[in-house]
């Protein structure tokens, strides 16, 4: 088979791993299911994926990657504080709208991932979750946030983001960006210092 049609039916089996594992769960979603999702015998799926967990770790690291590279180089800009983690948050709200399915499998099917990958998933999380809270650091040093616990803040704002996936609608009212905004403005409107 030509590496082409290969890497396509590898992207072709991550869609659908993205798709069934958010729509009935890791361990709801067989290999027979995936197989049968993109046309293909089950034997033949094991020639694209050593197992159903490979696929699983495939999208969760796909899928940091992704956050990583949105959010980083706004963290390492010389933007001002405040309009850093606003961007910041846009950012990873614009990394979920659009994988809906790989940010759910990323957010809720983790725990599905045996060692040692398990605490390679867990360091990606906690060095990006470190990456805003640098930045909450930064703004609180700076005496532009009130000074409440940084990781506390931090946590706060990771978990009002990372729900997004459950409630965002491509049709909804608000863009990706617009609701990035409004998250921003909540959050932040509660870090700001207003004297």
């Amino acid at each position: 088979m030509a590496v082409k049609a290969v890497t396509e039916r590898k992207t072709q089996i991550l869609a659908a791993g993205e798709k069934l594992f958010n729509e009935k769960g890791y361990l709801a979603t067989s290999v027979r299911d995936l197989a049968d999702a993109v046309g293909m015998e089950a034997a033949s799926l094991y020639s694209h994926y050593k197992s159903k967990e490979d696929i699983l770790w495939t999208i969760a690291d796909r899928c940091a990657n992704e956050f990583f590279e949105s959010v980083k180089p706004i963290a390492a800009s010389q933007l001002h504080t405040q309009k850093k983690l606003t961007d910041m948050i846009i950012a990873h709200v614009g990394v979920i709208t659009r994988n809906i399915d790989a940010s759910a499998v990323f957010f809720r099917e983790w725990r599905h991932i045996a060692e040692p990958r398990r605490s390679a998933y867990a360091k990606l999380r906690n060095d990006y979750e470190a990456i805003f809270k640098e930045v909450v650091r930064q703004g609180i040093q700076e005496n532009l946030f009130k000074n409440y616990d940084e990781g506390f803040s931090t946590r706060t704002i990771m978990s009002a983001l990372n729900w997004t996936h459950t409630w965002y609608r491509s049709d909804g009212e608000l863009s990706s960006e617009e609701i990035g905004q409004h998250l921003a403005g909540i959050l932040l409107n509660g870090l700001v210092r207003t004297v």
